[in-house]
């Protein structure tokens, strides 16, 4: 959970998975989409569903035991190199080095690196390397993420509490928010979204998104992109008709909403709509229902901005 997402985000979040999977056989055990409801809100559902493959091999392959060997450990699914440092050091007292986005910029300071080529890289590696407490790998670790993150800020660092400005280039030139050199960013992307809640009487036609790719085992309505020099209500009709063989009438719009994702941001529009002589073609992983059954089933977070707009207004057409 804490890949990615700050602490203060992660612990309501962690203290409710924690006492309904108190396990990892209990998560092994879990459906994943009841796993993907409690992660629901979190983002980056990868995480949720790599951790869930994760405890089935714990369980299947190591009798439930998490592995304290590099190779084993660093084979699990969603566990990248930073991942396995930081767990087998804290967790197995194994002298790796764990480097995140906080600990490049402490050693760059320290060590005078303007850039994080892959030369300066392993510089820093070998520096963390050479000077990793044996005896307490993960104490180590720990200590210079946490001073990166409350210290050795990308701006205004604050040298004077510092324990390791006496040993840092960067501060000894007086210039220590140039070091290293922050990447320019390029412009996200910007997309017109458009989504409709098609009814059916008393209810309304949701589908489960397929199992690769980004917000995977997630449900949503029908719809999608809007094309350049396309309408609002084009692209609707466009979308259901292409997901599900029929052309609906649309009643109304609710509302407009903005998001944005981790490399894109988008413009979500939602309309109310109704069957139109011709019925849904339901996919295979679909359902039926009605408003007071949306909190069984896990969503995207910008579908829950429109839920926010339809609580306002209520749910009847």
């Amino acid at each position: 959970m804490l890949q990615q997402t700050q602490i203060e985000t992660v612990i309501p979040y962690f203290q409710k998975w924690i006492s309904k999977y108190p396990t990892i056989t209990s998560v092994a055990n879990a459906d994943q989409e009841l796993l993907l409801k409690l992660w629901e809100g979190l983002g980056y559902y990868s995480r949720c569903r790599n951790f869930h493959k994760a405890t089935k091999i714990v369980v299947g392959k190591h009798g439930g035991v998490i592995p304290d060997n590099w190779l084993e450990f660093r084979a699990l699914p969603g566990v990248g190199d930073y991942t396995a440092a930081a767990v087998l050091s804290i967790a197995y007292n194994k002298p790796y080095i764990a480097i995140d986005g906080n600990v490049k910029r402490v050693i760059a300071r320290i060590l005078g690196l303007k850039n994080l080529s892959n030369r300066n890289m392993s510089r820093m590696k070998n520096y963390l390397t050479m000077n990793i407490l044996t005896d307490n790998p993960g104490d180590f670790n720990q200590s210079i993420m946490e001073l990166g993150a409350k210290i050795c800020s990308p701006r205004n660092p604050n040298c004077g509490k510092c324990p390791l400005s006496f040993n840092c280039k960067a501060f000894s030139m007086g210039e220590p928010e140039s070091y290293p050199l922050s990447v320019r960013k390029k412009k996200s992307p910007h997309y017109e979204i458009v989504v409709g809640i098609v009814w059916r009487g008393e209810e309304f036609y949701i589908q489960k998104r397929g199992e690769h790719g980004m917000l995977a085992g997630l449900w949503e309505f029908p719809g999608g992109k809007v094309k350049i020099g396309e309408s609002l209500e084009d692209a609707l009709y466009r979308e259901i008709q292409e997901e599900c063989g029929a052309m609906p009438k649309i009643l109304k719009k609710i509302g407009t909403i903005k998001h944005a994702y981790t490399h894109f941001t988008i413009t979500f529009h939602g309309y109310h709509c109704e069957e139109n002589g011709t019925s849904i073609r339901c996919q295979q992983n679909s359902k039926w229902i009605k408003p007071n059954q949306i909190d069984k089933f896990p969503f995207p977070k910008a579908n829950h901005k429109l839920f926010s707009i339809l609580e306002k207004q209520g749910w009847d057409v």
